[in-house]
């Protein structure tokens, strides 16, 4: 007689997989990484083409010779780790350090703990933040956007946006003495101003969110509670001092705040579990990326904001425990 072993109930199949929600969050990129190859070309370009080679490569390398296991390059994963380092990246980046960055967030924040799933911190925040401690001159070189239809010209520097308000207010100007310096909202909007290759344009960014949430990919609870968290916050400061404060449509549309919160804060692998823990850790978010940026050495503090808050999944894990399956609410069930 034939004897099958089965797993403890419940058993739900989903006709989804880790290739096809990878391969979604890709084509959710595709907006971002246009704008940026429209703003900076060539240098664009290149910077993706490494980074995703790179982290590809790497991926490749550690699981065949190091970890031997069964191959998962083709899974998407690597992939999207390689995008990402090259949104989280100045377009004039030099190439090798575009490859430090990929083989820190394939080999270090990844592969070192087991691979997809097993990773306790995002890859690709984990190689920005490196790359920006290790070439802080580098990382802060931002090339003022240029768009392809003007033909080849010099690459020219700048601040962003924050770093002009980061300077300027520490410098003892006002937030409307600075004002003819910053790009106008429509500017934040469409990409034209300086900043990594996939920060520049908010409305890019929101429109492959809007794609993930239509897909299920993703779920409305992490971004929009970063999102409303720095508005109220940054709206409060403002409301009290808005010489000495940027307001909150500011702060929503420049730096890495829609990337951060729309692409690397929703990890499904280093984000709770629990609608309720996701909204707990979108407003943690929210509230150091806000605190990083008024008071902070750097003038940007969603990357930070973000590891610190995957550092603190395992505790809003636990105390935002799902509820058990066949378990009426409210009824204590003992281990």
């Amino acid at each position: 007689m034939n004897k099958f072993t089965i797993s403890g109930s419940p058993h739900v199949h989903g006709d989804e997989s880790t290739k096809k929600v990878m391969y979604g969050v890709v084509i959710a990129m595709i907006p971002a990484v246009l704008v940026g190859v429209y703003y900076f070309g060539l240098d664009a370009v290149r910077v993706l083409l490494l980074a995703v080679a790179a982290s590809l490569f790497f991926e490749w390398l550690i699981q065949k010779y190091l970890i031997k296991g069964p191959l998962t390059i083709n899974d998407g994963s690597a992939l999207v780790t390689g995008i990402l380092v090259a949104l989280n990246v100045p377009s004039n980046l030099p190439g090798w350090m575009v490859i430090i960055g990929a083989l820190v967030a394939i080999g270090m924040a990844k592969m070192s703990f087991g691979g997809l799933g097993k990773n306790v911190f995002n890859p690709a925040l984990v190689a920005r933040v490196f790359l920006l401690v290790s070439f802080p001159v580098q990382m802060t070189s931002w090339p003022k956007p240029t768009p392809i239809t003007d033909g080849l010209v010099d690459v020219i520097t700048g601040p962003t946006p924050l770093g002009i308000v980061k300077e300027g207010l520490g410098n003892g100007q006002t937030m409307s003495q600075l004002s003819t310096e910053l790009p106008s909202y429509t500017q934040d909007m469409v990409g034209n101003i300086g900043g990594s290759l996939g920060e520049v344009s908010a409305l890019a960014l929101i429109l492959g969110g809007v794609y993930m949430l239509w897909r299920k990919i993703i779920t409305w609870h992490i971004p929009v509670s970063v999102l409303a968290t720095v508005a109220i916050f940054s709206g409060i400061f403002w409301g009290f001092d808005p010489e000495h404060y940027a307001d909150p449509m500011f702060h929503m549309l420049t730096g890495g705040l829609m990337l951060g919160a729309i692409y690397m804060a929703t990890d499904m692998v280093t984000s709770p579990m629990t609608k309720s823990g996701q909204l707990v850790f979108g407003f943690g978010v929210g509230l150091l990326t806000i605190l990083i940026r008024m008071w902070g050495a750097y003038p940007e503090g969603v990357s930070f904001a973000i590891l610190i808050m995957n550092a603190v999944v395992p505790l809003i894990n636990k105390g935002f425990k799902p509820r058990r399956f066949g378990v009426k609410p409210g009824v204590e069930v003992k281990a």
